[in-house]
C-alpha cells in the first residue's frame, strides 16, 4: 500500500513570495482594466506618482528594491538548480 504523505505545516518562503508577486501583478492588471473600462484610457503612472510629492522618490526606491530582490532571488534559485548535485563518495569494497 502507498503511504500517504502529510502536508507540511508551513509553506516555503519562496512559494509565499511568488504568490505575493502573482497577486500584485493580477491586482495591477485588474485595476488598469477597470480604469480603462470607466475612463477609456490607461492611467498615467508618472502623473499619479508625481502627485505624491516627495513620497514619489520613496515609492520609486521601494519598487526598484522589490524588483532587485526578485531578480536576486531568481538568479540564486537558477544558480542553485544548475549546480551539480553532490553524491556521496563510493568506497571500493
Amino acid at each position: 500500500m502507498k503511504k500517504i504523505q502529510q502536508a507540511p505545516d508551513d509553506w516555503p518562503l519562496g512559494n509565499i513570495l511568488w504568490f505575493a508577486v502573482l497577486v500584485w501583478f493580477s491586482s495591477s492588471l485588474l485595476s488598469q482594466s477597470a480604469y480603462m473600462a470607466i475612463h477609456g484610457l490607461p492611467y498615467d503612472a508618472v502623473s499619479m506618482l508625481k502627485s505624491l510629492g516627495p513620497f514619489y522618490y520613496l515609492i520609486i526606491a521601494l519598487e526598484l528594491a522589490m524588483w532587485g530582490g526578485l531578480l536576486v532571488m531568481g538568479w540564486l534559485k537558477l544558480s542553485r538548480a544548475r549546480q551539480p548535485k553532490s553524491t556521496p563518495p563510493v568506497i571500493p569494497a
